[in-house]
């Protein structure tokens, strides 16, 4: 492990509160990264505040808890915090009772409806763009004209690729060039690396950025947006990023790990 950016003792703190992106974290695929059913075990049982977050907006929180206890960790509905969550809760803010186009899953539709938008191909206040595994020629043409037309663009997250067994798939940053080569409009991303799905998440759990730690696997995503939100932050080795990979970015995570096996026992004070 290393330590690049070490917390005095004064600045430490015993209550933490723990933010942590899902795949490459906890899971890869469907296959449980050694040592994390330890680590959450650890966390709930001192009863430490803990939030799972991910960028994939296909799923509800319930559809990924059950995808979760199939690989072996058991994590509570309300500790689960996707980009659809965090896309429904700002547009919640900023146009309560709006409406919206939607190219995505039951994830994003859940989440919009449960704030009480109307789902609508008829002049909606928002085109949003979530993930999906059959992206339709006729959806996204439809979403084209209707961003022409004056809809505002939103999109989930911007991640361009998305895993699976048989390499990269197109994921809804890829689908948005798109929308945004054709319309000339940008969208507001609103997952990871926007800090402002740190901060929902925050309030989701009643917690404050000074006590939080960000445990993520990819320095561009993970690490900054922790760190624009004002958190410690834990970069494991176990997903995307490497140690060699770390020095070429200008910002530095607070702690680099090989995985969360190694905050295991040390959950209280990890620095």
């Amino acid at each position: 492990m290393t330590d690049t950016g070490a917390v005095s003792t004064e600045e430490r703190n015993p209550g933490w509160t723990y933010l942590m992106d899902m795949d490459g974290v906890l899971v890869h695929e469907e296959h449980i990264i050694p040592g994390a059913d330890d680590f959450l075990a650890e966390l709930q049982e001192a009863g430490t505040p803990f939030i799972v977050l991910t960028n994939n907006s296909i799923r509800t929180p319930r559809d990924l808890r059950a995808r979760l206890l199939r690989s072996g960790l058991d994590i509570p509905e309300k500790s689960i915090w996707t980009s659809a969550l965090a896309t429904a809760t700002f547009l919640k803010n900023q146009r309560p009772g709006g409406s919206a186009y939607v190219v995505g899953e039951s994830g994003l539709t859940t989440a919009l409806h449960e704030i009480g938008y109307v789902l609508t191909d008829n002049d909606p206040d928002y085109v949003v763009l979530g993930e999906t595994r059959t992206y339709s020629f006729e959806a996204i043409t439809t979403a084209i004209r209707l961003v022409e037309r004056g809809a505002r663009f939103i999109a989930t997250n911007p991640d361009a690729t998305g895993p699976s067994r048989e390499g990269s798939l197109p994921a809804t940053g890829s689908v948005a060039a798109l929308i945004t080569r054709a319309t000339g409009r940008e969208p507001y991303y609103v997952g990871k690396p926007n800090p402002l799905m740190m901060r929902s998440a925050l309030r989701a759990i009643g917690a404050h950025s000074e006590n939080t730690l960000m445990i993520g696997d990819r320095m561009d995503t993970d690490v900054v947006s922790g760190l624009e939100a004002g958190l410690q932050t834990i970069l494991v080795l176990s997903g995307i990023s490497t140690r060699a990979s770390v020095g070429t970015f200008p910002y530095r995570p607070t702690l680099v790990l090989e995985s969360v096996a190694d905050l295991v026992g040390r959950t209280a004070d990890p620095f």
